[in-house]
C-alpha cells in the first residue's frame, strides 16, 4: 500500500517549469503559477521559469539546455500536448527522452478520466528521462496541472513515498553515461 515514511528524511529536488503557449504571458500563466506554487508547497525548488511559442525546435533547445543543468532534477512543460496543428509539446519532448515513461501517460489518463470523462483521451501528456532528468509534459488547463501533481508528481518526487518514487533512483537514471 503506497504511503509517507515519515522516518526518512524529504529531499527537495529542483524542478524547471515551462509554459507553452502561443498566447499567454508569463503574468497570464495560471497554470505555471499553479504549478510554482504546488512545487513550493511541497517544499521542492523551482530553478528556471520559462514561458515561449509552440515552436518545437524552440522547446527541445529550452528542455534540452535544462536537461544539461546541473541545477535542474525535473522539467515540468504545461501546453501543447492537444491534438491541433499547433501542438508539438510532446514531439519536442520526445525528441530528447532517452526512455519513455509509458505509465505515466497512463496513470495521467485514469486520473482525467475520473475528472474529465472521456475527454481524456485527447490529452497526449507524457513522461520520460534524459541525461537524468526526469521530463514531464502536462495539459495547458491548470486543472490538468493540479491533477498530474496532487495525484502523481507530488507523490512520486516525495522521497518518503513508498514502495518506491522518483527521488530514490534520480541518482542512477545516468548511470549509464557513466560507465566506461
Amino acid at each position: 500500500m503506497a504511503r509517507i515514511d515519515e522516518a526518512l528524511d524529504f529531499i527537495a529536488v529542483r524542478i524547471a517549469v515551462l509554459t507553452v503557449s502561443d498566447t499567454r504571458s508569463l503574468a497570464e500563466d495560471r497554470s505555471g503559477d499553479a504549478l510554482v506554487e504546488m512545487i513550493n508547497d511541497a517544499g521542492h525548488i523551482v530553478a528556471d521559469r520559462k514561458i515561449i511559442t509552440d515552436d518545437r525546435g524552440l522547446i527541445r533547445d529550452i528542455l534540452s539546455a535544462w536537461i544539461a543543468d546541473d541545477g535542474v532534477d525535473v522539467i515540468i512543460s504545461t501546453g501543447g500536448t492537444g491534438l491541433t496543428g499547433r501542438d508539438v509539446t510532446v514531439e519536442a519532448h520526445r525528441d530528447v527522452y532517452e526512455k519513455e515513461i509509458e505509465a505515466f501517460a497512463t496513470v495521467f489518463t485514469m486520473v482525467s478520466m475520473n475528472k474529465i470523462g472521456t475527454s481524456a483521451v485527447q490529452s497526449r501528456a507524457t513522461g520520460g528521462v534524459a541525461g537524468g532528468t526526469y521530463l514531464f509534459a502536462l495539459p495547458g488547463s491548470t486543472g490538468a496541472c493540479r491533477d498530474a501533481w496532487d495525484e502523481i508528481l507530488k507523490w512520486q518526487l516525495d522521497y518518503r513515498h513508498k514502495p518506491c518514487n522518483f527521488v530514490q533512483i534520480l541518482p542512477r537514471l545516468d548511470e549509464h553515461l557513466r560507465r566506461k
